[in-house]
């Protein structure tokens, strides 16, 4: 076995999620070479946590710190580096902040309620949901590069959150689903207006019935409340098709593991190596991209749905760490 290290935060969400995939903890560590027992505990903390993040020592922030900020304020000169030496020497480090959804107390409640629901269903339920999402896609992205000061491991504490709606101006809307061992073609949503005829005729129809037919009566459709999703013709379609629904909750994206894989095709999308000019280069990128993603990477998201709920569950509604 290795010397005794601490083990970075990326490879403690890859053990994380070999685990997942129902791998044993005895491979895990052996595959990675680390002792059995920091993989247990890892697990261990991660079912309890909902986090995979080392939390780091006690110890209050040192003194210096304050006597910085005391300096800065009275308008003496001090440089940006000693400033973060000393941060950094009491624990604090610049991080992005975690951009979620606004979250009221009605929708933490809904959140809760919700999750207690379907507290029982196990990895198996879950397999046999198709989770669909719309998207939008622009040609510039938002860097997010805005930095706070704050502890390892304290990403979601709600001081470190920057809450931020869902959309901003974008320029194509996509369509798609996921569920294990499958995926919708990527469905360009033309002009940007999805309409309740529209969701029937580009998406209930030629997508989604294809899934009800190939999974049978177990099949579950999960889709959010947006207005044209929720029209009498949609739902007579839906009755028609024998397909039954699974209505999620707003602002909830983090409990739809379709948001997971929509970041990720961001992220490819952007690091092409020729510039993407126009709406049909963007439009190519996506589709080419969205059919490369691995098969595994989107069962591991809906297989992760068990703990979601788990984690919903523990933090009483709030923001969970997906």
């Amino acid at each position: 076995m290795s010397s005794r290290h601490h083990i970075d935060d990326f490879m403690r969400g890859r053990i994380i999620g070999k685990i997942e995939e129902g791998r044993k903890i005895t491979d895990v560590a052996r595959e990675f070479d680390i002792a059995h027992s920091v993989v247990s505990r890892l697990w261990k903390s991660f079912k309890t946590t909902g986090m995979c993040s080392r939390r780091h020592g006690g110890g209050r922030v040192r003194t210096q710190q304050v006597a910085n900020q005391f300096l800065a304020a009275s308008g003496k000169q001090i440089s940006r580096k000693t400033v973060a030496r000393r941060l950094r020497g009491g624990g604090l480090y610049a991080r992005r902040p975690v951009v979620c959804v606004p979250l009221t107390k009605q929708h933490r409640t809904a959140r809760l309620q919700c999750c207690r629901e379907h507290h029982n269903w196990t990895e198996q339920d879950w397999a046999c949901v198709l989770f669909s999402d719309e998207s939008r896609f622009s040609l510039s992205s938002d860097c997010r590069r805005q930095l706070i000061w704050r502890e390892n491991g304290t990403a979601y504490r709600p001081e470190n959150i920057q809450e931020k709606d869902r959309y901003p101006t974008c320029s194509i809307m996509v369509w798609a689903g996921i569920m294990i061992n499958g995926r919708t073609r990527l469905h360009v949503v033309a002009n940007g207006t999805m309409t309740g005829q529209r969701y029937i005729d580009e998406v209930l129809l030629p997508h989604v019935r294809l899934f009800r037919g190939a999974v049978g009566d177990k099949f579950v459709f999960m889709d959010d409340n947006a207005t044209c999703h929720r029209t009498l013709a949609v739902q007579d379609c839906l009755d028609s098709e024998g397909i039954q629904g699974l209505i999620w909750l707003a602002r909830s994206p983090d409990l739809n593991p379709i948001e997971n894989v929509w970041d990720v095709l961001g992220r490819q999308v952007a690091g092409r190596n020729y510039p993407l000019t126009n709406k049909n280069t963007l439009i190519r990128a996506l589709i080419e991209e969205w059919d490369k993603l691995p098969q595994q990477l989107l069962d591991n998201v809906v297989q992760s749905m068990v703990r979601r709920v788990e984690c919903c569950i523990t933090l009483h509604g709030g923001h969970i760490p997906y």
